[in-house]
C-alpha cells in the first residue's frame, strides 16, 4: 500500500510531520498541569452568579426519600426518568442552577450547538415523541428537550434548584444517605444517584492581574446578554456594534461564538494559545417526512447502537448517522481492511491507523488555506497535532469569521496571554486594549471528582471517597463503589468511556441503575454495594487497557491527556473496558439481563 497523500496527491513527509508534531507539543507543556487554571472563588466567584434564573426563597427540606439525585443534566435526567419507568416514583433531583438541563442550562452563549448528530445525542427522543428540527441540534432546543424530559416523568414534582448539596454521609444504623446542602436540607434518602457530569465546574486562566481588568468580563457558562444584547434564541448582539470584545480560548466553545461576535463586535481579538481542528459541519434541517419513515419502535437503539459500532472501528453493515466522528472511523477501518492478510499484524494496522490520521489532518489543514484569505491567518489557525489529540470540531462559520474586517487572531505560538491590565489583554509584548473580556477557557476535566463536586461523601466506617480514590478511581462498571453503599455513579469513566458521544453513556448506566434499585426494592434489600473482590477484579481487568492515542507523545497537552502531564496510575485507570464501548454495552445489557447482578452484594 502507499503511504498517507495529500489532497492534491502529493506524498505526506511522515516523519516531518511527526517532529512538527512534537516541537508544538514542546511549546505548550507546562509543569503546572491542570494547576495553571483557577478555582472561580474569592474575588473570582462573581463569576458563577447564575444570570438565568433568579433565586428564590424556600423551607429547608427534611424528610426521607427513596432516590435521591444530584445533578439534573442529562445524566440525572435519564436515570431518574428510568427509575420512574421501572416504578420508583418517589425521586428528588437536587440541582446548583436554576432548572433542569445541566451544562445546557449554563451554555447559552450564541451559536452553542451540539457536535454529534442529534439523532443520537438527545436522550429520550422515541420515550418522548420528540423529533429534532436539525442534524446538530443548537442549545436552546436541547435545554428544551431536557425540559421536556423532567415534564414527561413528572421529574419537577419536589425538586431541589438553586441548591449546593454541602454533604453526604452514609448512614449505617439506618442504610440511608443523609444529604445536606446549603439551603439549610438535611434530609435521608435510600439510594444516591451522583450525576454531576463531568462539564460543570468553569475554569479561568490563571494570567496574572486577571481580577484588575476594568471592563465587562464573564465566562461563556454565565453569557451577559445584558452587555452584549441579543439572547440564546440567535438575535444578533446588537449591543456590541462599538465595542471591543477579547476571547481567550480556542476550543470548541471559542469556534462556536466566535463566528456570531465577529459579526457583530467593533472589533474582536482572539486569542490562541493552541488551534482547534476544525472540519466541515454540514448542518441541515431534519426533514419530517424521512424521520417519519426512520422513526419505527426501536429506532433510537438501533442509532445509538450503529454510531458507537461505526464510530469504534466495528463492523456496520451502514453508518446510519454519517458525521465526523463516524467519517474518522471509516477511513481508518478502510485502510485496515485494505492490508493484505499477511500485513494484519498489531504493528501494521497502527500503522495504517497513523496514516489515517495523517491524511484526514492534511485535509483539515488545507481547508483552513481554501477557507481564510489572510496566509498568515490561516498558517496560525492550522492545528498541528493528531486529530484525537483534543476534541475534534466542526463548524462551517468558525474559520470564516476570520475574513471579517475587524477580527483579529492573535496567535501566542502556544505561550498563551501574558497578563491582562486594568485596560486590556497583553499577548506577545503588545496591550491590546478592549471593552469586554470572553472567557472561553472550558471547565474543570482531569480534577479530582470531590473537588469538582465541591463535597466528599462519607461512607461505610466513615471512609471518604477522596481517600478511597486517593491513588486513582475505582469501581465495577464506573458505577458502583465499594465501600459506599446504595451510591451510583453516572458517569463514562471505567464504562464505556464513550467520548464522541457521552449521553449514550448515560442512558445505558441509567438503565442499569433504575433495574438494580427496582431489584433491591421487590427483594425488600435495604442494601446493595459492589464486593471487593468484584471491585478490584474489574480495576485489573481495565488495567489491561492497551492505552489511546490521545497518550501518545506527540500529542499536544489538554484536557483529553491531562494537560500533558503524566497521571500514573490515577491515568492508566480513567479508561473504559478495554474491548472498546461497544462491547462494554453488549456485555452490560447481557449483565443486566441475567439478573443476578453479579459483582453486587444485597443486605
Amino acid at each position: 500500500m502507499s503511504g498517507p497523500r495529500r489532497p492534491d496527491g502529493t506524498q505526506i513527509d511522515k516523519e516531518a510531520v511527526r517532529q512538527r508534531y512534537l516541537a508544538e507539543r514542546d511549546k505548550r507543556l507546562r509543569p503546572d498541569g491542570n494547576d495553571q487554571y483557577l478555582r472561580l472563588t474569592g474575588v473570582l466567584e462573581h463569576y458563577l452568579d447564575d444570570p438565568y434564573t433568579p433565586r428564590t426563597g424556600r423551607e429547608p427540606v427534611t424528610y426521607s426519600v427513596t432516590v435521591c439525585v444530584v445533578g439534573a443534566g442529562f445524566a440525572g435526567l435519564v436515570t431518574a426518568a428510568r427509575l420512574k419507568e421501572a416504578g420508583v416514583d418517589d425521586v428528588r433531583l437536587v440541582d446548583k442552577g436554576g432548572d433542569v438541563g445541566g451544562t445546557w442550562y449554563w451554555n447559552r452563549y450564541p451559536g452553542a450547538r451540539c457536535d454529534t448528530a442529534s439523532m443520537v445525542y438527545l436522550p429520550l427522543l422515541e420515550e418522548t415523541g420528540y423529533r429534532p428540527t436539525e442534524k446538530y441540534a443548537a442549545g436552546p432546543e436541547i435545554l428544551e428537550h431536557c425540559g421536556r424530559i423532567a415534564k414527561h416523568y413528572g421529574l419537577y414534582d419536589d425538586a431541589l434548584f438553586h441548591t449546593e448539596v454541602q454533604d453526604l454521609t452514609w448512614d449505617a444504623e439506618r442504610s440511608r444517605w443523609v444529604v445536606r446542602t446549603d439551603r439549610g436540607d438535611a434530609f435521608t434518602a435510600q439510594f444516591l444517584v451522583m450525576g454531576i457530569g463531568p462539564l460543570h465546574v468553569p475554569k479561568l486562566p490563571g494570567i496574572p492581574g486577571i481580577s484588575t481588568f476594568q471592563g465587562a468580563s464573564f465566562h461563556t457558562s454565565r453569557w451577559d446578554y445584558d452587555y452584549t444584547g441579543g439572547d440564546p434564541l440567535g438575535a444578533p448582539l446588537d449591543r456590541l456594534a462599538d465595542k471591543r470584545v477579547a476571547v481567550i480560548g480556542t476550543g470548541a466553545t471559542a469556534v462556536q461564538c466566535v463566528p456570531p461576535l465577529a459579526r457583530a463586535a467593533r472589533e474582536l481579538h482572539v486569542f490562541q494559545r493552541t488551534p482547534s481542528s476544525v472540519d466541515v459541519r454540514a448542518n441541515r434541517p431534519l426533514d419530517p417526512e424521512w424521520f417519519a419513515e426512520v422513526a419505527t419502535p426501536g429506532w433510537q437503539q438501533r442509532w445509538l447502537e450503529n454510531f458507537t459500532a461505526t464510530q469504534t472501528g466495528v463492523a456496520a453493515d451502514e453508518d446510519l448517522v454519517q458525521d465526523g466522528w463516524t467519517d474518522i472511523a471509516r477511513r481508518i477501518r478502510a485502510r485496515i481492511l485494505a492490508l493484505p492478510p499477511e500485513d494484519l499484524t498489531p504493528e501494521k494496522m497502527r500503522a495504517a491507523f497513523e496514516d489515517s490520521d495523517y491524511e484526514k489532518m492534511e485535509e483539515i489543514r488545507a481547508r483552513v488555506d481554501e477557507v481564510v484569505r489572510d496566509p498568515a491567518t490561516a498558517e496560525a489557525l492550522k492545528a498541528w497535532y493528531r486529530q484525537l489529540c483534543k476534541r475534534p470540531c466542526f463548524s462551517d462559520e468558525y474559520l470564516q469569521a476570520f475574513n471579517e474586517p475587524g477580527t483579529h487572531l492573535v496567535h501566542t505560538d502556544g505561550r498563551g496571554v501574558e497578563r491582562i491590565t486594568e485596560r486590556g489583554v497583553v499577548a506577545n509584548g503588545r496591550e491590546h486594549e478592549v471593552d469586554c473580556i470572553v472567557y472561553a477557557s472550558g471547565f474543570e476535566v482531569g480534577t479530582d471528582y470531590t473537588r469538582r463536586a465541591g463535597y466528599d461523601l462519607t461512607g461505610r466506617d466513615g471512609v471518604r471517597l477522596s481517600e478511597r480514590w486517593a491513588d486513582g478511581m475505582r469501581s465495577l462498571h464506573g458505577t458502583y463503589v465499594h465501600g459506599f453503599p446504595n451510591a451510583f455513579f453516572v458517569q463514562p469513566t471505567q464504562g464505556a468511556n464513550l467520548i464522541s458521544n457521552i449521553p449514550h453513556n448515560l442512558t445505558e448506566s441509567g438503565r442499569t441503575i433504575a433495574q438494580v434499585v427496582r431489584h433491591a426494592l421487590d427483594q425488600g434489600h435495604a442494601e446493595v454495594e459492589v464486593s471487593r473482590a468484584a471491585e478490584d477484579a474489574w480495576v485489573d481487568l481495565l488495567l489491561t487497557h492497551p492505552g489511546m492515542l490521545i497518550t501518545s507523545p506527540d500529542c499536544t497537552p489538554g484536557y483529553y491527556n491531562n494537560e500533558g502531564q503524566d497521571a500514573g496510575l490515577r491515568g492508566r485507570l480513567a479508561v473504559g473496558y478495554p474491548a472498546g464501548a461497544a462491547a462494554f454495552f453488549s456485555y452490560l445489557a447481557q449483565w443486566r439481563d441475567a439478573g443476578t447482578y453479579e459483582g453486587l452484594v444485597f443486605r
